[in-house]
């Protein structure tokens, strides 16, 4: 796993960016429906603590009230924030799972987190979120030093910057920028696009 995050040099330079920025990309990874009539965009690291609180704390409530009801689609997009090497590591680690898993290693990654940080020591963290990922670790490693998955990440990261995302979490509510990432914030900007 040493080897893993030392594969991944992080440069986030420009990349390619396609159609509308709060458009779904075919890079992005996404909870929900295709065709729920609301999009919520998210911007997050894997070490910003508010991010993790939010997937640990706000996300089940969010997901039982619009998503497993079929009316929004959560699109995740990766920001990486300082410590910039852990959370771009976890970003590759979290793209190169099996998609279907994707959203079970975002928890494994949220959910050890803080320990991780503290401990100064990411293997063990990379290993949670590998052990969910539909993946060997050979596969992962192989993905993660594959340039597609950084242009991946550089691409997430210029839109980002073109929206003028300055923080983590940031949320887009069908286009719009909602600063109260609450459930009843979001609540607020999603209920009357699907009353």
């Amino acid at each position: 796993m040493r080897r893993l995050v030392l594969t991944l040099s992080l440069a986030l330079v420009a990349g390619t960016v396609q159609a509308g920025p709060l458009d779904v990309q075919p890079n992005d990874r996404v909870l929900g429906r295709a065709d729920a009539p609301v999009t919520v965009v998210e911007y997050a690291s894997f070490t910003c603590s508010h991010c993790a609180d939010w997937h640990l704390n706000t996300l089940p409530a969010f997901k039982a009230r619009f998503i497993d009801t079929g009316q929004v689609k959560l699109v995740f997009r990766d920001l990486p924030t300082p410590p910039v090497q852990a959370a771009a590591t976890a970003a590759a680690v979290a793209r190169c799972a099996a998609p279907e898993r994707f959203f079970d290693v975002t928890r494994a990654l949220m959910t050890g987190q803080a320990a991780a940080l503290e401990a100064g020591n990411a293997g063990p963290w990379f290993q949670s979120a590998v052990a969910v990922s539909g993946r060997t670790e050979a596969e992962i490693s192989a993905c993660v030093a594959d340039p597609a998955t950084l242009a991946a990440l550089r691409t997430g990261s210029q839109v980002a910057t073109e929206l003028g995302v300055q923080s983590t979490p940031s949320f887009f509510v069908n286009g719009k920028a909602v600063t109260d990432r609450s459930l009843d914030g979001l609540s607020a900007a999603i209920t009357p696009l699907i009353d």
